[in-house]
């Protein structure tokens, strides 16, 4: 007798070769688009804030800018004529000093007014140009000396709260004077 195996062997497929092109294309591919994505990333970040328009410069010393920034808007009737270029302090005068560019087709008397607002309560802060009635315009480099600083919120909630307080206290000393100028016998309502 034959001796017959009781073991018996799976059979085997045949299998491909492992030369497969899918996951290299897919890799190359997802690397390109992690490289695209990067460098958009970058130009983005490296280009805010920064206004390509062109214009001339002119300077403005305030007393507080809070709120402020290098890009932030020049506006003269509501319509956006420029940006903030920098700012900082005066050595000298202890004022902010700004500095911020207007379109070239905006020209600006030199007794014009520069006056820091917002947007909204809480938005963002730009630079109000009220222009003068001078027959001299401002050039390049020029200083507008007609300035008024940004009023924050906290100090115009803290002025509110000082006036309601002092009313307040006023009128309680008033009604207790008032109470002890009485004649005892009459009853006070």
């Amino acid at each position: 007798m034959s001796s017959v195996s009781t073991t018996s062997q799976p059979a085997t497929a045949a299998l491909p070769p492992l030369h497969n092109s899918r996951p290299t294309v897919e890799l190359v591919a997802g690397f390109a688009v992690i490289v695209v994505f990067v460098l958009l990333l970058g130009l983005a970040v490296v280009s805010s804030g920064r206004k390509t328009d062109a214009g001339y410069q002119l300077k403005a010393g305030f007393s507080h800018i809070d709120g402020l920034d290098i890009g932030s808007d020049v506006k003269l009737a509501g319509i956006r004529i420029g940006h903030v270029a920098s700012a900082g302090v005066d050595p000298k005068t202890f004022q902010a000093k700004v500095v911020f560019t207007v379109r070239p087709d905006v020209q600006l008397p030199v007794d014009s007014a520069a006056i820091i607002t917002s947007d909204s309560l809480l938005g963002g802060k730009y630079i109000a140009i009220s222009p003068g009635g001078d027959t001299k315009m401002l050039k390049a480099g020029g200083e507008i000396s007609e300035t008024q600083g940004a009023i924050s919120l906290e100090q115009l909630l803290s002025k509110f709260i000082f006036s309601v307080t002092d009313t307040l206290t006023q009128a309680n000393q008033a009604k207790a004077k008032q109470e002890m100028d009485a004649p005892k016998g009459e009853a006070q309502p």
